[in-house]
């Protein structure tokens, strides 16, 4: 009998972070890694660095192969519905960071974004800030920018709403990478002072701020679920 393993119980938990910094507590299935045996729908072997990627984004499964009542290290990627795939983002909460602790109050900086616009955290009391920690070769980092814009683009028309990504890179670096991946927070550049003011060591770091200047979100490492939960956290900071 063949066995579902569903994404959810596989990677949702799992914090995914750059090679370049040190990683947090990963959660990884032992049986699931670089050896593991994946086949695609008709049959064909998929490289480890084809079926991570997508099997990270949430929208596909691992089907376990047994033979003879033995279970054997063999999968095929089945893509898995919407509705379960919302069902499964919905359902697991990313781990908190070990940076923050919710419900203490943030401590603010005060920094000029890559425009010129001035940002002090603690002069934005009243709105949802909404933090990004992150440099451009973390490919946690980039797999999650798309869906971070969507976030920004629900919000770009509350002044109520503040996006702010901090990036370790210097601005020639962010300005090449922004011209084939655009990015709609504002974005700091050579950020690091303010990344170590908190002792962030992995990335993606984020965070989400309610209006009392407290943390109300933090998580670290690239999860399919953590767009989801920046936003549901957004909504609740702006409605308390």
């Amino acid at each position: 009998m063949k066995k579902i393993i569903v994404l959810a119980a596989l990677l949702l938990t799992l914090s995914v972070v750059s090679k370049a910094q040190t990683a947090p507590i990963v959660r990884k299935p032992s049986q699931i890694n670089e050896n593991t045996i994946v086949k695609d729908s008709v049959g064909s072997i998929m490289p480890y660095t084809v079926w991570r990627p997508l099997l990270m984004t949430g929208r596909y499964s691992l089907r376990s192969k047994t033979i003879a009542g033995a279970e054997v290290s063999e999968y095929t990627l089945t893509r898995v519905s919407d509705a379960q795939f919302e069902t499964n983002r919905s359902a697991f909460k990313p781990h908190e960071s070990p940076y923050f602790t919710t419900g203490t109050p943030f401590k603010h900086f005060k920094e000029r974004d890559m425009n010129g616009h001035r940002f002090d955290t603690k002069a934005l009391a009243g709105k949802v800030i909404v933090l990004n920690f992150w440099f451009v070769n973390c490919s946690p980092c980039r797999m999650e920018i798309p869906e971070l814009n969507k976030i920004a683009e629900q919000y770009k028309d509350n002044p109520n709403v503040v996006f702010i990504a901090m990036a370790l890179d210097d601005a020639n670096t962010l300005k090449d990478f922004l011209k084939t991946t655009p990015f709609k927070y504002s974005i700091i550049d050579n950020a690091r002072y303010i990344a170590e003011k908190y002792g962030i060591k992995s990335y993606p770091t984020n965070v989400v701020i309610d209006k009392a200047g407290n943390v109300k979100f933090h998580s670290n490492g690239y999860g399919s679920s953590t767009p989801y939960w920046i936003e549901k956290e957004i909504a609740a900071a702006l409605n308390p």
